[in-house]
């Protein structure tokens, strides 16, 4: 298979540069090849499918008219957009068993997959803010989570989502790549790209670093306090029903939070030494594919709320 680097000479400095990548994806043979093809084609497919009800319904029903549904849209959104900038140009890398990338379009990709899961770590723990009223202090909680504020819970997660990947797409275009252009993976993530870059990545590893505190560490830090008083307020109350109506109001987003989390901290946090690349390719998989998939599944099949929304719908249609 020809890997061979793609690249053009700088006149300023007179430096060959990689002007686009070659993404290995999985090296399969060509029956597996397909049958993954066919597989992520399905869950591509559910991911769309699932994601676009549950904002459909949060959309048109009454009863979902809360904070929480609301919340559960953005969230769909969030997972569509994800799903949509890794998978189709994966299933093109499995047809092919690899292929090339131009820079823009890589780059671009990083962009919308670094706001999305950005995004959806901050909404998380606008969630878990959400559930923390809701249970700790529910007299409140009408006057507290408004619409409007409710709204600007919402933009200011999207805002730092796309400004912070803004800021990490600009600092990359500055790298310069000088060969070689594999990367082993299937789509293009900041790590794969710093370990080609033939620039020093200081200033963005230095970047990493400090807006991980407002994207990873103040987040868990929030979660973690919310949940510990949900916990310690679900304790206290005396009927064993009554702690179970209250823990069910929580579950799927704990459930979610668990599952994003886990993968996100096995791929960036974890040393990557005691990782095999297959093992970290898996691991993305995870979080990029399968998470999108799962979230309105674990949302609907857990929630009385949406299948009642589902079952009226359904009803509806049916009369009319």
């Amino acid at each position: 298979m020809d890997y061979r680097t793609r690249t053009q000479v700088s006149d300023e400095n007179n430096m060959t540069m990689v002007t686009d990548f070659y993404l290995l994806a999985f090296q399969l043979c060509q029956d597996l090849g397909i049958s993954m093809v066919c597989l992520l084609l399905v869950i591509y497919c559910g991911t769309i499918c699932g994601n676009l009800l549950i904002i459909a319904l949060v959309s048109t029903s009454r009863s979902l008219h809360t904070p929480m549904y609301f919340f559960i849209s953005q969230l769909s959104i969030s997972d569509i957009l994800l799903a949509t900038t890794v998978v189709p140009k994966m299933l093109h890398l499995l047809l092919n068993n690899g292929g090339y990338i131009t820079f823009i379009f890589c780059i671009t990709q990083f962009y919308f997959f670094g706001a999305s899961e950005t995004f959806e770590c901050l909404l998380l723990t606008v969630m878990s803010y959400d559930r923390y009223v809701a249970i700790c202090d529910p007299l409140r909680y009408t006057s507290i989570m408004t619409n409007t504020f409710c709204v600007i819970l919402t933009i200011i997660p999207w805002f730092l989502g796309f400004s912070i990947s803004l800021i990490y797409v600009i600092t990359i275009s500055n790298l310069n790549f000088c060969g070689p252009n594999t990367i082993d993976h299937f789509f293009c993530d900041l790590l794969p790209l710093l370990k080609l870059s033939c620039s020093d990545t200081f200033i963005i590893q230095l970047e990493v670093y400090l807006l991980s505190i407002p994207i990873v560490i103040i987040p868990t830090i929030i979660i973690v306090v919310s949940y510990y008083n949900i916990i310690a307020t679900i304790l206290r109350i005396p009927s064993s029903t009554g702690r179970q109506k209250a823990f069910s109001t929580c579950s799927s987003h704990l459930i979610v939070v668990s599952i994003f989390y886990w993968t996100m901290f096995c791929v960036y946090v974890v040393p990557t030494k005691g990782l095999t690349l297959t093992m970290s390719k898996i691991l993305s998989l995870l979080y990029t594919v399968f998470t999108p998939l799962v979230n309105p599944l674990i949302y609907s099949l857990r929630n009385k709320d949406i299948r009642k929304a589902v079952q009226a719908t359904l009803h509806k249609h049916v009369i009319w």
